[in-house]
């Protein structure tokens, strides 16, 4: 599935691959390794988070915002957004999956319903504006 979202997001015309498609990557492999290989909760979730992370830079970039800020800049930037995200979703998933014994399917909806929010509003306010 990673190798597809690459190869799509090397293609500038291919329509409707945006944040739900993200959004599939990283949940059909955190819930994979959760449900099937029995793979910790905040680990499967992690393998997902990182799975989308370059192809959502990549369309972000090019294609969401059209941004004319530099890789370096939107580069670095993104990746501090990016690690925000990655700490929320962590927090999210440990204290929904290991503290409260919550299922990871219900707990992994709320990350992707909070995590999306966080990351276009500071995408769309800093990371990828012009210096």
């Amino acid at each position: 599935m990673l190798a597809e979202a690459i190869q799509v997001a090397s293609c500038p015309g291919c329509p409707a691959y945006d944040g739900r498609r993200l959004t599939e990557i990283a949940a059909s492999e955190g819930v994979g390794l959760a449900e099937l290989l029995r793979v910790r909760p905040v680990a499967a979730s992690t393998a997902g988070f990182v799975a989308s992370v370059a192809v959502s830079y990549t369309l972000q970039h090019g294609w969401v915002f059209r941004s004319a800020a530099t890789h370096v800049v939107a580069g670095a930037r993104f990746l501090t957004v990016t690690a925000v995200a990655f700490a929320l979703n962590t927090v999210v998933l440990w204290l929904g999956a290991e503290v409260l014994h919550d299922p990871y399917p219900v707990v992994q909806a709320l990350a992707l319903i909070a995590i999306p929010a966080v990351n276009y509003t500071l995408n769309s306010r800093w990371t990828f504006r012009p210096s």
